[in-house]
């Protein structure tokens, strides 16, 4: 999800904000580590090796609840339940292709067979719920189609995603706020 914290932080900037009293705490921080895991399972990804597979729908719940330090931080409950529900329609949409496709989640490739992120062969390797989509696939518009060369994502994930970047951002306007208060 660095891509979605990279789109806060840019928005972020755009409003004027400073990103960097955001790191004067530690409570970003371990985010920042689970990101860096996760860079690295990307990597391992694109170089054909499988095993960080195994271990990431654990990685995503302790991800997530990694920025509940934030929230907790900058005390922004009311933005956290707004994305705490995309979390949860996220979830039911996703929940609906797999139960649709008979309990896995068709995956439609574009870019990622450019950039090498995906190969077709990939899917017979890696057993875990993600086939390779094709014309049987029943509601292709919950499925993982959005192809961002290292990662697809559904419309469910994109949701997922708006959590993320509603606590980052936030978190980056509150920090603000803190930070114009102790410089008064």
């Amino acid at each position: 999800m660095l891509e979605t914290i990279l789109l806060a932080f840019l928005f972020a900037r755009i409003k004027k904000l400073s990103i960097k009293p955001i790191f004067k705490t530690w409570h970003i921080y371990p985010i920042v580590v689970l990101e860096i895991i996760s860079v690295i399972g990307q990597v391992m990804i694109f170089n054909e090796n499988y095993q960080m597979l195994r271990i990431v729908s654990f990685l995503k719940t302790i991800y997530l609840t990694s920025y509940l330090f934030l929230v907790f931080k900058y005390e922004i409950y009311n933005i956290a339940l707004i994305g705490a529900a995309c979390v949860f329609g996220g979830g039911i949409l996703n929940d609906v292709a797999i139960k649709a496709n008979g309990g896995f989640m068709p995956v439609f490739p574009s870019i990622s067979y450019i950039t090498g992120y995906v190969k077709p062969e990939s899917f017979n390797v890696v057993k875990d719920i993600h086939v390779l989509g094709n014309s049987a696939s029943k509601f292709k518009i919950l499925t993982d189609y959005i192809d961002l060369g290292y990662s697809i994502l559904s419309v469910g994930d994109v949701l997922i995603r708006v959590f993320v970047f509603l606590v980052i951002f936030y978190s980056i306007k509150k920090a603000n706020d803190k930070y114009l208060e102790v410089d008064i």
